[in-house]
């Protein structure tokens, strides 16, 4: 008989990865920083290898969506770093803010889908997959249309109450586990 031991929940360390990295991105497109080696370095290694380890390690459980989710997102920051970090550098040509609308606009279409996929889920993780699939819509849409100001305020707070809910949900299932109740609420499945 096979002996086969318990493996731990990955989805808090992507979950963290992601919020902590949105959040901060987001403090940047509300106004309050500007881009710097926090945002594109937390990008790289929380946001992305750590989602992507995470991916992984859903992937060694069986589960298609997990997989799917942080595999992706991760792959998300490293792409956005690299666009961030090449545009119009090593005779890349510069990216248009039209261009961009459609990346954002793409993640935002895959990310309804994936949404869509945690209806028989947690409400906490319904809202996180929600929040998100709305900013990146809205950031499409600031990048389409060109706008500054207080829509993207609006955005940027936006993104930081989606980071925001990312970690809550990730400590919830840290302390959920660790106290053996619920400490922190996700709502029902």
């Amino acid at each position: 008989m096979e002996h086969q031991s318990e493996l731990a929940n990955p989805a808090p360390l992507g979950l963290m990865g992601f919020g902590m990295t949105t959040v901060l991105l987001n403090l940047h497109n509300a106004g309050f920083f500007e881009m710097s080696a926090v945002i594109l370095s937390m990008g790289i290694f929380y946001g992305g290898l750590a989602q992507v380890v995470a991916g992984m390690m859903e992937f060694k459980k069986g589960n298609t969506f997990g997989t799917t989710a942080f595999t992706s997102y991760g792959f998300f920051w490293l792409s956005l770093v690299g666009i961030i970090y090449l545009n119009g550098k090593f005779c890349i040509p510069e990216n248009t803010l039209t261009f961009m609308g459609w990346y954002l606009l793409l993640w935002g279409v895959f990310t309804c889908f994936m949404w869509i996929g945690t209806l028989k889920s947690s409400k906490a993780m319904q809202f996180v997959f929600l929040s998100l699939t709305i900013l990146f819509f809205m950031l499409a849409i600031k990048d389409f249309f060109g706008l500054h100001g207080i829509y993207a305020k609006i955005t940027g707070i936006e993104g930081i109450i989606c980071g925001g809910s990312a970690i809550y949900f990730a400590m919830a299932q840290v302390l959920n586990e660790v106290y053996g109740r619920d400490v922190l609420p996700v709502g029902a499945k």
